[in-house]
């Protein structure tokens, strides 16, 4: 019950269409509430940035190794429900995992600001997880787990990458 619910995003993946765009959804709407949480809690006072970040990496690790673990096991449940042999479309942690790499070390210092860095690195996010540039495509390739989120990771990065150079060089707050 509980490896089914991570796997699918506490559900998302069941979504009719675009599962994996309602992973990464739910991911940004985890982060929103992340954000909210950091930001409003006097105990966090001037540590912000540094929280946030490592909630993103420690997120996207857990994420990860739980592709990795419960990724043989989802492969076979929905091995007869999945078009794509190898990453069933009902399992989105792995989308989980991308987006929060999506948005290691972006600045986020106002609500303003947080969601337009949450609503562009979801885009981004999805367009680098659909077009997987390299190496993206072959590590999709890798067994089970290993396969499922190496994957979003490398979209992550690439996302993270453009993030970066439009948040701290082009739209500086």
């Amino acid at each position: 019950m509980i490896r089914r619910c991570a796997m699918t995003g506490f559900g998302l993946g069941y979504a009719p269409v675009a599962s994996g765009t309602f992973g990464s959804a739910g991911a940004v709407a985890i982060a929103l509430g992340f954000w909210a949480l950091v930001y409003k809690t006097p105990f966090f006072a001037g540590t912000e940035a540094v929280v946030l970040n490592i909630t993103w990496l420690v997120l996207t690790v857990l994420a990860y190794a739980g592709c990795i673990k419960w990724g043989p096991w989802s492969v076979d449940y929905y091995a007869s429900r999945s078009r794509k042999p190898g990453d069933p479309g009902q399992v989105v942690l792995d989308e989980f995992a991308g987006q929060w790499m999506a948005l290691v070390a972006i600045p986020m210092t106002t609500f303003k600001l947080a969601l337009a860095v949450l609503a562009v690195q979801f885009f981004l996010f999805r367009l680098f997880d659909v077009v997987k540039p390299p190496p993206g495509r072959r590590l999709e390739k890798l067994p089970a787990g290993w396969g499922i989120a190496s994957d979003d990771i490398v979209a992550g990065i690439y996302a993270n990458i453009i993030g970066q150079v439009v948040f701290r060089l082009m739209w500086p707050m």
